[in-house]
């Protein structure tokens, strides 16, 4: 199957969307819309660099900077990261449920407000339960105000033109932390990490007004007149039942736990492999463009790459990745390649993995089962922080190379066999 007809099934797919409903808030729709949104959606892509900007890549981006800050030490400080991914992963479910009934909008217009004032408060506390309860916050926040929320609302408002929206809202995106990186260095050295994020935060704020901005001109249109179907009874108990369904679960919950350690302390790592403060950053910004080149590389290839061809390569990227990095002792300069392997790796991944679940475990209740199978990899992301901390604690920077390169083999290993053998693991 090809590649480029399974992003488009993807999208599709990933909205459930059948059925007539009435507008969103506004009575009875009077047709579909196909257009992609005008500059609405470019707004709403701003926003979304902003906050990822200001919200996630912030904390790394500023991690040296911090610990000299607060005195506080690297798993202390992970700790916060932590517990906004697992508060946002429990609180992603009921915040998809209200954008069905209507509510994105006002979630994305008001909850960055709410992440700003987080993220300013980071950069005031004085006492570690002080920094936890700001970054709980910043997890509700989150939970409403990021990739899937944002996506969930395109597809409400623009039915089969939100398709090439989210391909824009991701490719923009993507240069997230280009953005924060560079900003983190010079700001961190400027005003210190807490000073740094206090500066972050005001980034973070002005997704408020584009955002709301964005959300009316989309509302001034007519909505495509679908809704999120709902999953058939049984058929998530069914998934479950079946090997591919944990075979997924798990080998990309590997990549992002993988991904996770590496964004969180790239600076650390890097300036292990022997390159200057500015030479780092320089680095892990460049994993952001990485990410948008090996998005447009698989768009661009269409039906002459299968799925199985660009999943195991994605994966394969991963590995290279682990393996320059731990090459980079030699020469500091393989850091950037490093860096493009990993993101253009990892870049793919946000198409392959629901891609994979629809070929695999088949289209009949895909949101249910997409949701179900992106617990795993949410649930690394949170924890990757804290391991990542710990790995360097137990055996330093030489560990988390080990460590990561296992994790990476282990996700490509285990897409292989799955791949090689999917009727006998999906039936």
């Amino acid at each position: 199957m090809g590649v480029g007809w399974a992003v488009t099934a993807h999208l599709t797919l990933a909205a459930g969307l059948r059925g007539r409903r009435k507008r969103e808030g506004d009575g009875p729709g009077r047709g579909a819309v196909t257009e992609k949104g005008g500059t609405a959606v470019w707004l709403l892509a701003l926003g979304q660099t902003l906050i990822y900007a200001g919200c996630y890549y912030s904390f790394p981006a500023l991690l040296p900077d911090l610990e000299a800050a607060t005195g506080w030490s690297k798993a202390e400080l992970a700790l916060g990261p932590t517990l906004a991914f697992l508060i946002m992963a429990a609180l992603t479910p009921f915040t998809g449920r209200l954008v069905d009934r209507g509510l994105g909008g006002e979630m994305l217009t008001w909850l960055p407000g709410l992440a700003a004032l987080g993220v300013a408060g980071l950069g005031l506390v004085t006492s570690l339960t002080g920094w936890l309860i700001l970054w709980a916050l910043i997890g509700i926040a989150q939970s409403g105000s990021l990739y899937e929320t944002c996506f969930a609302f395109l597809t409400r408002r623009l039915g089969d033109g939100a398709r090439a929206a989210i391909t824009r809202v991701t490719l923009v995106a993507g240069f997230a932390g280009t953005l924060a990186f560079p900003l983190g260095h010079w700001l961190g050295q400027v005003l210190g990490g807490q000073g740094a994020l206090l500066a972050f935060a005001g980034l973070v704020a002005l997704v408020v007004p584009i955002n709301a901005l964005a959300v009316r001109q989309l509302r001034r249109r007519e909505r495509a007149g679908f809704a999120l179907a709902a999953a058939p009874r049984g058929v998530l108990q069914a998934a479950l039942r079946k090997p591919a369904f944990w075979i997924i679960a798990v080998g990309f919950m590997a990549i992002y736990l993988n991904h996770g350690i590496l964004i969180t302390y790239a600076l650390v790592l890097f300036a292990d492999r022997g390159a200057a403060a500015g030479v780092a950053a320089l680095a892990a910004a460049t994993i952001g463009p990485a990410q948008v080149v090996g998005r447009l590389a698989l768009l661009g290839a269409g039906a002459r790459v299968s799925t199985t061809q660009a999943t195991l390569a994605s994966l394969g990227g991963v590995v290279l990745a682990g393996g320059l990095l731990w090459l980079a002792g030699l020469s500091p300069v393989l850091i950037f390649a490093f860096a493009v392997a990993q993101g253009a790796g990892v870049g793919l991944t946000s198409i392959l993995r629901p891609v994979l679940i629809a070929e695999v475990l088949g289209r009949e209740g895909f949101g249910a089962i997409s949701g179900a199978a992106a617990v795993a990899p949410i649930l690394a992301s949170a924890a990757a922080p804290s391991v990542g901390a710990a790995l360097l604690g137990v055996g330093g920077p030489q560990l988390v190379y080990a460590a990561c390169l296992g994790l990476a083999l282990s996700g490509l290993g285990l897409m292989a066999v799955l791949l090689a053998r999917r009727d006998q693991f999906s039936g």
